[in-house]
């Protein structure tokens, strides 16, 4: 298994609240709100601030009701759902983030191609997961706070998505932060799962976004703010699994020098 980066070792944390960080961050947001992508499109930079695109494709599984969708749109700055509504086929959201490298001090525009699928599809079509795993970088497993059967499930959904893909990214998003007050798994649980499967494990809040000043539009930059932990964090862990890969860090605490 390769040695899990850090945080903040292999991405700087807060550069996109830096002044540098947020000419980058100008080309994913219109007038402080954010744009949306399609599959084709990407932002546009002007030629003194060009930089290179990584892109990966990223699979959110965990059980219904958890907060798959709403954690994407989350992401990509898009109205939260109100009212539950089970995914009924494969839905794919393209995210754009810059994010500056610690190391070689570049700045990257990172593309995540998110893949959300409700649980009922999942279980009806059989095809439906292979296509959501095929080529997949990086698997999000997520539960909720306040639904303990999610998160007993995880482990079964590490073991049914990720068994047969050891070189893909995984990681753990515990959703409904907010509400941790009626939190139906206490901080010991997630402590024993965190050493007992060494994975990254993040947390988000379900509350909506905040509005400009007209009361209905979503503030792009503030939505970014609540969730830059999670795009950093995506973006840590892939660029680290691909040097890893290149050959460029070790594979193995084992082979680690010193």
């Amino acid at each position: 298994m390769a040695r899990l980066p850090t945080h903040g070792s292999v991405i700087v944390p807060d550069w996109h609240e830096t002044v540098e960080g947020k000419e980058y961050l100008a080309c994913i947001l219109r007038k402080n709100r954010r744009r949306e992508f399609g599959l084709l499109e990407r932002p546009v930079l002007s030629p003194s601030v060009a930089i290179d695109t990584a892109s990966y494709k990223i699979f959110v599984t965990g059980k219904s009701g958890v907060g798959k969708t709403a954690l994407v749109a989350k992401l990509a700055g898009l109205e939260v759902p109100v009212v539950h509504h089970e995914t009924t086929g494969i839905q794919t959201t393209v995210v754009f983030w810059p994010a500056k490298l610690r190391a070689s001090d570049r700045v990257v525009m990172f593309r995540f191609e998110f893949w959300d699928c409700g649980e009922a599809a999942l279980k009806k079509f059989d095809h439906m997961l292979p296509a959501c795993k095929e080529n997949a970088d990086a698997f999000l497993f997520l539960f909720s706070f306040t639904d303990r059967a999610s998160f007993e499930d995880l482990p079964g959904q590490l073991s049914r998505v990720a068994s047969e893909a050891p070189g893909v990214v995984k990681m753990v998003i515990g959703s409904k932060f907010d509400q941790y007050m009626h939190t139906d798994v206490p901080e010991r649980d997630l402590t024993a799962f965190r050493q007992a499967w060494e994975l990254p494990l993040l947390r988000v809040k379900s509350v909506p976004g905040r509005r400009l000043a007209d009361g209905r539009t979503l503030d792009g930059r503030a939505g970014l703010a609540d969730t830059a932990h999670v795009l950093n964090g995506l973006a840590e862990q892939l660029w680290h699994q691909d040097q890893v890969v290149a050959g460029l860090l070790p594979s193995s605490p084992e082979n680690a020098p010193g």
